[in-house]
């Protein structure tokens, strides 16, 4: 079990130079990692399983070299943590970032059409990175950047299972036509976790991105999945107009996302709770835009 205190030894054993730092909890943890503060200006994340665990050396070898053809600030690795007898897998020690999860906040319309635009932007720089190697979609990532078909099982079962509440012909229409599509061009960068919760704000602003763990060269359809999962209305319409990427690329990303949002509403034993009803509410968004 990952605790504060396991923390502090990781710490104090493999970095001792800030063991005599402040350590403390963060607000929200998530569920692939666990992470505390480490001063002001650091922050130790911590993997709670090996598939997390494999994301480690990726973001050390790989953000570096991103970082400096990005605008928008990102995770920046500072030390890298060995396995030990008291934990397991590698860890990771940043710098902090300023800004709050966008998962966290309630924003203004207003707020959120600057925030898709920088989105955008950012993506577009992401994606027009050519001079550095990286891996391809693998099970680091979930094989996010693969062709959609690599759920095409779950995807339909998840369909199927939700009959009685989504319009499940059209979701698998929708489906079989985004499988039946592919990304032509050369692989591009992708974040793979393009999600609220890895989008930081700030004075209403976006301010960085981080967790890049899920990062790799291949289809960028699905980066595109926040145009539903977190932006909506006038702010969807900014970020899809920002991006110019060909409509099958479009169609895969909302396969993508209806994949997602099929899962996490399965997951909800309760289909008219609060949960339930935003992916209800997505996956209208998808089927109907």
């Amino acid at each position: 079990m990952i605790t504060l205190k396991l923390a502090k030894k990781l710490i104090a054993t493999q970095f001792p130079e800030y063991s005599h730092l402040n350590i403390t909890e963060v607000e929200v943890q998530g569920h692939d990692n666990r992470t505390y503060r480490i001063g002001d200006d650091m922050l130790i994340r911590m993997p709670t399983t090996e598939a997390y665990a494999l994301k480690v050396p990726i973001e050390q070898a790989l953000l570096p070299q991103l970082a400096k053809q990005l605008s928008v600030a990102i995770s920046e690795p500072i030390k890298m943590g060995l396995p030990s007898d008291d934990y397991p897998y590698p860890f990771s020690i940043y710098k902090w970032l300023n800004g709050e999860s966008a998962n966290h906040l309630t924003l203004s319309y207003k707020a959120l059409a600057h925030i898709a635009s920088a989105l955008a932007n950012f993506l577009t720089e992401l994606q027009a990175i050519i001079n550095i190697k990286g891996p391809s979609p693998g099970q680091h990532n979930w094989w996010r950047g693969d062709h959609i078909s690599v759920y095409d099982k779950g995807a339909k079962e998840q369909i199927a299972s939700l009959r009685d509440i989504i319009d499940a012909d059209h979701a698998l229409d929708l489906w079989e036509k985004a499988c039946a599509t592919k990304w032509e061009n050369t692989p591009v960068w992708i974040h793979g976790d393009f999600a609220s919760g890895n989008i930081l704000i700030k004075n209403n602003k976006l301010s960085g991105i981080i967790d890049f763990g899920g990062t790799a060269l291949g289809d960028p359809a699905c980066d595109l999945v926040i145009a539903w999962t977190f932006l909506k209305g006038n702010s969807r319409k900014i970020f899809q107009d920002a991006i110019a990427l060909d409509n099958d690329t479009w169609l895969r990303a909302k396969a993508w996302a209806l994949w997602k949002t099929t899962f996490e509403l399965s997951q909800c034993q309760d289909k008219q709770s609060d949960a339930a009803v935003i992916q209800k509410n997505i996956i209208h968004d998808i089927l109907t835009d």
